[in-house]
């Protein structure tokens, strides 16, 4: 594919295709298409799915530049005429869901629970629950599929037991879950059903609890809210249930991306097995080289603004890759190479400045837990299938596997 380039004519001009955007819902490696804009037009012009025009950027001091001004927004895209990359948006408080408990009052509570100590998800819990997964893959047989019993379980199992929810009923939430976060397939109608069915199964959680008996953060934000009544309690269902989504979807997502990266590398799993302590080290690896985000992060111009010698106006659509700003050889020395000891690492896979993700500490920890009992529990893991086999599903906002099927 030729991009066009934005300071070339062609890239406005009347009946010339723009290239769709995203490029690739596959996690086997950044789309070559990514790394081309980036070296030749590191701010270009694209088409979305939904045929409306973007712009995409793909440097990395550009996407800091757009994630420190103010004139670039978020929470202005719920509105209804904004413009959309994908999948419309419901409500105002999926986009904008901690600024919605900041103001109810309720974003402590939230922060307290994902923040760095989780009171509700002990190491050695995770560990255990991970080991669970692993000796069901176990008992299957060989060949085994890491992602459902790996990626999947150990993400319903902390999803589950951090907002309090009965992990029986993983299956038929991780099912809505995946549907939401599909960007193509569905129709509008289907995606507000599909929604509607998480929101009231929320709903109807909040509604059996039990005062003073917290089963976990969901109760605890509506007892609060009860006292402060800072929001309805659609508003307040809506608001957990992009909880469960995003972070069930993103943690399944990184666990399995980030699975079969290592499962490319033997030497780099022989040499975590000898030194597990290097292992935070080398989950930011893993953060900075997995392709894992099937769209973009999008945000609104709110005022005309310079940006990388593009001139974007108000009411325009950015995109930022942060899958090809983590690859930006202006940023990192070597950006293809899988550097395990890579220090610094300035990845932006959890955004950056005020636009941090509050999940950031959950994906750290858990997935540091997660990778050292498998590398432990299985010293001679490997690829079942060559890693082009790997299936994916298609069309994800959170990139994943379909499948990694493994021998031991």
């Amino acid at each position: 594919m030729t991009a066009p380039d934005v300071r070339s004519p062609a890239a406005d001009t009347p009946g010339e295709p723009l290239p769709r955007y995203p490029f690739s819902t596959k996690g086997d490696r950044l789309a070559p298409e990514l790394t081309e804009l980036r070296a030749r037009c590191p701010v270009a012009r694209v088409n979305t799915n939904t045929g409306e025009e973007a712009w995409l950027v793909t440097g990395y001091e550009l996407a800091q530049d757009v994630l420190r001004d103010r004139r670039f927004a978020r929470s202005v895209l719920a509105e209804a005429d904004s413009p959309q990359q994908d999948a419309p948006i419901l409500a105002p408080e999926l986009l904008d869901a901690m600024n919605h408990l900041q103001r109810a009052g309720l974003r402590d509570e939230t922060l307290k629970a994902l923040g760095r100590n989780q009171p509700d998800l002990p190491s050695d819990w995770v560990a255990e629950a991970t080991r669970e997964g692993l000796e069901r893959m176990a008992a299957e047989g060989e060949p085994g599929d890491l992602q459902r019993n790996f990626a999947e379980w150990v993400s319903a199992k902390c999803m589950c037991r951090l907002l309090g929810l009965p992990f029986a009923d993983r299956e038929w939430l991780a099912a809505r879950a995946d549907l939401d976060l599909t960007m193509v397939t569905p129709t509008n109608e289907e995606l507000a059903r599909n929604w509607e069915e998480i929101r009231a199964y929320m709903a109807a959680h909040m509604a059996a609890r039990r005062p003073g008996e917290p089963r976990g953060l969901i109760d605890r934000l509506a007892d609060l809210n009860e006292d402060r009544q800072g929001l309805t309690e659609k508003q307040l269902s809506n608001i957990v249930s992009v909880l469960f989504v995003s972070g069930y979807e993103d943690l399944a997502s990184f666990l399995g991306v980030g699975a079969l990266n290592l499962l490319q590398r033997p030497e780099v799993m022989d040499a975590l097995r000898e030194r597990p302590e290097t292992m935070p080290q080398c989950v930011e690896e893993l953060l900075r080289c997995s392709v894992v985000l099937g769209n973009a992060i999008p945000r609104f111009v709110t005022k005309d603004a310079e940006l990388g010698g593009a001139e974007v106006k108000q009411g325009e659509l950015i995109l930022l890759s942060l899958d090809a700003t983590n690859y930006d050889p202006a940023a990192f020395t070597d950006p293809d190479a899988f550097d395990a000891s890579r220090s610094p690492n300035p990845h932006l896979r959890f955004g950056y400045g005020r636009h941090h993700c509050p999940g950031a500490h959950l994906v750290r920890r858990h997935s540091d837990t997660a990778f050292r009992v498998l590398l432990d529990r299985f010293p001679k893991l490997r690829l079942a299938v060559a890693p082009q086999e790997v299936p994916w599903h298609p069309n994800r906002m959170a990139i994943m596997p379909a499948g990694i099927p493994v021998t031991w």
